[in-house]
This record gives C-alpha cells, structure tokens and sequence, in this order.
C-alpha cells in the first residue's frame, strides 16, 4: 500500500473519473461526481491537499482498494 500524502482535489477528481466516475456539479469549492446507477456521489473537496483521512473515506465510498486508486492516480 503506498502513501496518500500529497493529493489534491484536482488529482482525485482525474483518479476518479479514471475509474469511470464523472463529474456532475460543483457546489462550492466540493466537485460531485457519480458513476452510473450507483446511489453514492463523491464529494470532492478542491483543496490544494487532501487529508488522508478524507480521501480513504472517498476511496472507501467509490467502492476501489486505495491501491487500485494509487495506480489510477499515477496512470
């Protein structure tokens, strides 16, 4: 499992929609995406960096391990 540190909100919603996510809004500085008929949206806040305790809860939510996500983030 690598490391989490350094990601920003811009990296995430990329890694995301890597993964099939898209982006349906922004609702302040939080970008929302979906994935098809899944009953979750991610809530992604666009901070120059994410906590890491924020971004395993959205990893977590989009229902991908955080080193499938590691592997998308760097893709």
């Amino acid at each position: 499992m690598g490391r989490l540190n350094g990601v920003s909100g811009k990296m995430a919603v990329s890694a995301f929609q890597k993964a099939g996510w898209s982006v349906v809004g922004q609702v302040g500085s939080h970008v929302v995406m979906t994935k098809g008929m899944m009953r979750v949206n991610l809530s992604i806040p666009q901070h120059h960096e994410l906590s890491v305790g924020t971004l395993r809860a959205l990893i977590r939510n989009a229902g991908i391990t955080v080193d499938d996500f590691l592997r998308l983030l760097n893709a």
